[in-house]
This record gives C-alpha cells, structure tokens and sequence, in this order.
C-alpha cells in the first residue's frame, strides 16, 4: 500500500481484500440472460464460488438485475437499441424483454440474495446509473468492488469505466464473468489493460483472500 494526500493508495489486490474496503457486486446473473449462453451454467457455477467465498469472508454482496421499460415508456434511444439487438426495421416490431415478474427476470435459482444482502433493478448498463450503488459503497467507507457476472462486453465493461470516473476501483474476476461475443470481450480485456485503471484477478487468487478475513 502506497500514500500520498495523507491518503492510502491501492496497488495490489491483497490492498483492497478486506470486507471494510472492498464488496461483491454481482451483475444481471438473471434467468433470461444466462439462457442465452452456451456456457450459462459454467459461469453460474463459478459465480456462486466467488458468492460464497465473500459470504464466508463477511464482505458486502450486491446483486444487479437488468430490466427493460416497457414499450410505452421506450424513448427514441431505447427504441433504437431494441430494434439494433433484434434486427427489427419497425418499432412496431420490438418485443420488451426481461419484464418484472416474468421467468426471465429473475435471478438464477442458484445466486438467491441473503439476509444482509440486496438486489438493485437498472435500466441502463452500468450498474452505476440509475441505482443506490454508488451511494451505498460511499456510505460503507469502500472504494473498491470486485465484479463477476454477464455479460462483460455489454454490461460489465461499461460499469468499469463509469465507476473509475466516480472514484471507485474496480477488480475484475476473469474466469467469474461471462459473455456471448468473443471479440467484444477481448475488446474489453484490452481495453483494462489499457487503460489500467481496473484489477484483473481470477478466482483461484480471489477466493482465498475473500476467505482469509473469515
């Protein structure tokens, strides 16, 4: 751990591993998602090991789910991005998904929250906008989340790069986050590595720190 500002500053992952510094947010781990990857149940299995090691360690955990607005209320960009994802010409055409109380909504039998633990609905991708999060990490005293879930090249990515403008360190757990396009998502493993403004880790190295404070 470095200083400067009379501040401390993070370098390593073993920097941020503690349950004060550092919570689990575990993003749109929703049935409607997974169902559309071939390696849905792969990834849910190596999302529930990161889940229950933060449990055993006492860390924060967070869950995300993705919902879209129903038609009525779908604005021009809604609209727009709808038709893009699919491949619709007409407006007319789009059929809302992940609707609230429908089966595809729901989190994964699998990844259900606990007692102490929460679920955050959101419109947008980064888990950052539009929901308490931000606000609620603040409130905790943590600076730091580690991420696992899906889709990295169309949700994941974006929540890193909004939380780092708000001040957050993100950690990326790579083999505990998951997407259907392989070059998006190598596009989003460059683009971390570019930029450096994230931690990537995997969960071999994760798990035993998450455990080490229990």
């Amino acid at each position: 751990m470095r200083h400067g500002n009379g501040l401390e500053i993070p370098e390593t992952l073993e920097d941020v591993c503690a349950p004060e510094r550092m919570a689990l947010v575990v993003y749109d781990m929703q049935v409607g998602v997974l169902s559309q990857l071939e390696d849905g149940p792969r990834i849910t299995e190596r999302v529930a090991q990161v889940v229950a090691a933060a449990r055993r360690g006492g860390y924060p955990v967070i869950f995300l789910r993705h919902i879209f607005l129903p038609k009525r209320l779908m604005g021009s960009f809604a609209l727009r991005m709808a038709m893009s994802w699919q491949g619709v010409d007409s407006a007319d055409q789009v059929v809302p998904i992940l609707q609230r109380d429908t089966p595809g909504f729901h989190l994964v039998p699998e990844l259900q929250p606990q007692e102490g633990e929460t679920v955050f609905d959101k419109t947008s991708m980064s888990a950052f906008e539009g929901t308490p999060l931000a606000s609620t990490l603040r409130d905790l005293g943590i600076g730091a989340y580690a991420i696992v879930g899906v889709a990295l090249e169309i949700g994941i990515a974006p929540t890193v790069c909004h939380s780092t403008d708000l001040g957050f360190l993100p950690v990326v757990i790579r083999d505990g986050v998951g997407g259907r396009d392989e070059a998006g998502k190598q596009r989003a493993w460059d683009d971390f590595a570019f930029q450096g403004h994230a931690i990537v880790t995997d969960i071999d190295t994760i798990v035993p720190l998450l455990e080490k404070t229990a």
